[in-house]
């Protein structure tokens, strides 16, 4: 999860602006299921579930982000993978129940994007 999430965030001014990013997550791929919350001064996506046999990820991984809210949904800043000590620059689209995530490595010249949906 982490891995897809960095593939898939520049400090908050208040947490609450992230109220709709934050909550229980399911990736697209049905291979894994996050919680978005606070952690501090950023926001974090912890593992809750991994679907047995998924390579690289394990309950309980972070990734830890540092975003800004932007119009319409769209956060942008930077994400932290600390199992892999891996830094991602990071967009994050929230529209109701839908999440798509990008993120990039090298200087943007590798990106992955993944979607999620609300789960309660």
């Amino acid at each position: 999860m982490i891995g897809a999430f960095a593939c898939l965030l520049m400090a908050f001014g208040a947490v609450a602006q992230a109220a709709d990013i934050e909550g229980q997550w399911a990736r697209g791929d049905g291979n894994a299921k996050v919680r978005i919350a606070p952690c501090g001064t950023n926001i974090c996506a912890v593992n809750t579930w991994i679907k047995p046999g998924t390579p690289r990820e394990k309950a309980g991984d972070r990734l830890v982000m540092t975003i800004k809210a932007g119009a319409d949904g769209v956060y942008t800043g930077k994400a932290f993978d600390p199992q892999r000590d891996l830094t991602y620059r990071i967009t994050v689209t929230v529209t109701g129940d839908h999440m798509a995530t990008r993120g990039c490595v090298i200087a943007g010249l590798i990106c992955r994007g993944v979607d999620w949906t609300r789960i309660n």
